[in-house]
């Protein structure tokens, strides 16, 4: 659980793609990305996570070479020029290896390492990894999600993919856990997800929740995807009450107000 009056920590989103279905095309120049990481690190985060593949439904692949392309010059200029840890939203190992060497700290796989090569990139490494759940494959995930049980189905999943880690040298410490909001999952499967979200603590591993702007979000409120930030601020502020560690986003600086208020929340007390 998040230890009462630590604020729960804030990760921005910054997609260097020209199709990422919330910001796509606006960030995929370096000086504009640049920018960008410099506003999201004024406005609170905690950790930036670069992506250079988009994952939405329905999103084509992109090659190791252009995945390359679009990431690693970014972060090569953000490690110049911010002290900020960064992440790198990849499947590729690769891409993990080069990113690395480049100077991220954590690799966060939509994937949970099970793409050829990744486990053993990341054991080679002393990076970080969040290891997320996703039923199918971003082009089809969401066509015809089934579950028995979500929540159960889920977890077993990510202790799967947690002994995977282990068994091939990655320390305990080293892992986060992400239930994948919006991956292979209907609303009501979402929703069942963040209301029971606390079964996850089972795991004894850290939580990392990613809601921001999501379709399950619009679904509810009805609202485009440019205007979903107060769902999005609600649906945060529920994640880490149930305890997530750290709350993935596209608007940094509100979700970082409100996770203040949830901190002096559980805090109970105030100076």
């Amino acid at each position: 659980m998040t230890t009462a009056g630590a604020p729960v920590k804030v990760m921005g989103i910054l997609n260097v793609t020209p199709d990422s279905f919330s910001d796509g095309g606006q960030f995929n120049q370096l000086d504009q990305a640049l920018r960008r990481a410099e506003q999201l690190v004024a406005d609170g985060a905690a950790y930036l996570d670069i992506g250079g593949e988009s994952t939405r439904p329905g999103a084509p692949a992109v090659s190791t070479e252009e995945e390359l392309d679009r990431v690693i010059p970014v972060i090569e200029r953000l490690r110049q020029e911010l002290a900020i840890p960064l992440s790198i939203d990849t499947s590729k190992a690769e891409v993990m290896r080069a990113a690395v060497a480049a100077g991220v700290t954590m690799i966060n796989d939509v994937r949970a390492l099970r793409e050829e090569g990744a486990l053993a990139a990341v054991a080679a490494s002393e990076v970080e990894v969040c290891l997320m759940h996703m039923q199918g494959e971003p082009r089809t995930m969401q066509q015809s999600p089934v579950y028995e049980d979500v929540v159960g189905d889920v977890k077993a999943f990510l202790l799967e993919r947690v002994n995977a880690c282990t068994g091939a040298g990655i320390d305990r410490d080293r892992i986060y856990l992400d239930p994948g909001f919006g991956f292979g999952k209907t609303i009501r499967h979402n929703y069942e997800l963040l209301q029971r979200l606390q079964a996850l603590h089972e795991l004894q591993l850290p939580l990392l929740v990613g809601i921001s702007r999501k379709s399950m979000l619009g679904q509810v409120t009805g609202r485009d995807v440019s205007e979903r930030l107060p769902a999005g601020l609600a649906a945060a502020t529920i994640a880490a009450m149930k305890g997530a560690h750290i709350i993935r986003v596209h608007d940094v600086r509100e979700t970082v107000d409100a996770m203040k208020i949830v901190a002096a929340t559980l805090a109970g007390e105030f100076n």
